[in-house]
């Protein structure tokens, strides 16, 4: 369980580097938006990992926080994306 805990941990770091890439190479505003969602789906995944390897349950309720948190700063981007459109 150990080794693979890390294999996966290391795979999320990798996606986490890769999106930290994106964001300071993006061409749009909209190619950043997404990266900062992969961001966030990464760290809720990150924690869930270790909250499992840990064995801690009060992490996974920081997971949903943190999926909770991706959702409104998604709903944030639209909205202010929309009102310079229009």
């Amino acid at each position: 369980m150990m080794s693979a805990s890390v294999a996966i941990l290391v795979l999320l770091l990798a996606c986490l580097l890769a999106g930290f890439w994106r964001i300071l190479r993006g061409p749009s505003q909209s190619d950043r938006m997404l990266s900062a969602q992969l961001l966030g789906t990464t760290a809720v995944a990150i924690t869930v990992v270790l909250a499992r390897h840990q064995n801690m349950p009060a992490l996974f309720d920081v997971a949903l926080v943190l999926a909770l948190l991706a959702a409104v700063k998604l709903v944030a981007f639209v909205a202010l994306s929309a009102r310079k459109e229009g």
